[in-house]
């Protein structure tokens, strides 16, 4: 969904989608990558750290969209609202999911087996219920699990707004309930880093900070128009930066920092020479969600099907496997995602 004020688009949240969904590509790709610096490879092995800037943007996206609508509307705008979350997320994810299946049936058929498609798990990954607590482990399609934790957080959500009104709780103790709800998620996740155990801890971290950043995009709202606000942002952010390379846990600042990206990259979307909103990485992100969904699948046919070993893929493959993303990505953007969503949003 395009991320839309009431004068207009944020491009840059739109825009920086696309970083966040190619820099998890490369975190699955990153150890078949022949001949690939060890530099970037632990650059790459940050990649997980996206879907929590995700997680971010949708709450922050989410309550600019919707809060206002639901808090006029009452209970009567929640199926409408559930409805177009439905059709944003659900229609696609089937269709990779389908792919899975379908890759999951060749392999069978030909005397092969892949341990990350379970059958008896497939019913709860179609409704998307699989990162509820009802399984152990990933499986189908990965990055799906942080969809299903998406579809957790808009269940809830029209609560949350019912419950509070952002608008209303001064800055200080917005800032004091952020803080709070980032250190809870710290305390509860018993790792140094925050891709530990997701099955166990995805549906927390997803929860926490989609509530973190609706409370940002309540900061915003109120700060756009501050002059001070950039500078304090940007202030904040490379405290955060040092103490994080200083070796501080980043359960507890890599959420913060992305937090405090999220409320500067909205407080300068739309200023002049924004890299976030040319018109390429605008696109890059309007199709980011068919990037983040298909790639999965993808790099497990491709390697099936073009690579002899796993664990050095030439430059030249990898250069051929990343075109193959792009052009599923825009294929599936504009032929499934769109008009399905269309349609579904028309019923």
């Amino acid at each position: 969904m395009s991320t839309r004020a009431s004068a207009g688009e944020l491009r840059a949240l739109t825009g920086v989608r696309g970083f966040a969904a190619w820099f998890v590509v490369f975190y699955h790709i990153r150890l078949s990558i022949a001949g690939l610096s060890t530099s970037l490879r632990d650059v790459f092995a940050k990649g997980y750290l996206a879907v929590d800037f995700f997680f971010l943007l949708s709450g922050f996206v989410i309550w600019l969209t919707w809060n206002d609508r639901l808090r006029t509307g009452g209970i009567a705008g929640v199926p409408r609202f559930l409805q177009k979350r439905l059709a944003r997320i659900w229609p696609l994810h089937l269709v990779t999911l389908a792919g899975a299946v379908a890759l999951a049936l060749v392999l069978r058929a030909t005397g092969r087996d892949d341990p990350q498609f379970v059958f008896p798990e497939l019913p709860l990954h179609v409704v998307l219920l699989q990162n509820w607590g009802f399984t152990r482990h990933l499986a189908w399609n990965d990055p799906a699990w942080s969809i299903s934790a998406e579809l957790a957080a808009y269940l809830l959500f029209p609560l949350l707004v019912m419950a509070v009104d952002w608008r209303r709780v001064p800055s200080a103790v917005l800032l004091a309930l952020a803080g709070l709800l980032l250190l809870a998620l710290h305390l509860t996740i018993d790792s140094p880093t925050l891709g530990t155990d997701i099955p166990r801890y995805g549906l927390l971290r997803c929860l926490i900070e989609f509530t973190t950043g609706s409370i940002v995009c309540a900061l915003w709202l109120r700060w756009r128009t501050a002059r001070a606000a950039i500078g304090a942002a940007i202030s904040i952010a490379t405290a955060l930066i040092i103490m994080w390379i200083a070796g501080l846990p980043e359960t507890l600042f890599v959420p913060a920092l992305f937090a405090t990206l999220l409320l500067l990259l909205a407080l300068t979307s739309g200023r002049p020479h924004n890299p976030f909103e040319t018109r390429t990485i605008h696109y890059l992100g309007e199709i980011s969600y068919a990037t983040y969904l298909s790639h999965f699948i993808l790099w497990k046919a491709f390697k099936l099907a073009f690579v002899s070993d796993a664990n050095a893929v030439s430059p030249a493959e990898i250069a051929l496997y990343l075109g193959l993303v792009l052009l599923a990505s825009i294929a599936l953007y504009h032929l499934i995602e769109r008009p399905a969503q269309r349609w579904l949003n028309r019923r």
